[in-house]
């Protein structure tokens, strides 16, 4: 399985470039990559409606944030480890790597020779 990857991470500032939330910005708190999709702090609040239960003698209504295409956002300021990662990797890449001595061609039999 192949790994996806995407311009957004977990912790990024971004802002809703696109779509009923544009303007909005937020800390992304997950990021569901097989569906390309977002979950932004305090943007796009989705409404459940929960029923009785032990938990909630009365019912409630429970807010949480629902997903964002990754499309729709840009990313405002990297997390602290986003941008360690990339340093790093960017330097790995641009190190020279050691030039690889070419062996000299096999010969198949002694007797093909002659």
């Amino acid at each position: 399985m192949n790994r996806i990857k995407l311009h957004v991470h977990k912790g990024d500032q971004v802002e809703v470039i696109s779509g009923n939330h544009k303007g909005s910005t937020g800390k992304v708190l997950e990021v569901l990559a097989r569906k390309e999709r977002v979950l932004i702090e305090g943007v796009r609040m989705i409404k459940r409606h929960l029923r009785k239960s032990q938990d909630n003698p009365q019912g409630k209504i429970a807010e949480r944030e629902g997903p964002i295409h990754i499309s729709n956002v840009k990313v405002v300021e990297r997390s602290e480890k986003a941008a360690k990662d990339k340093d790093t990797k960017g330097k790995a890449a641009t190190k020279p790597k050691a030039e690889k001595k070419k062996a000299a061609p096999k010969r198949k039999n002694a007797k093909e020779e002659s």
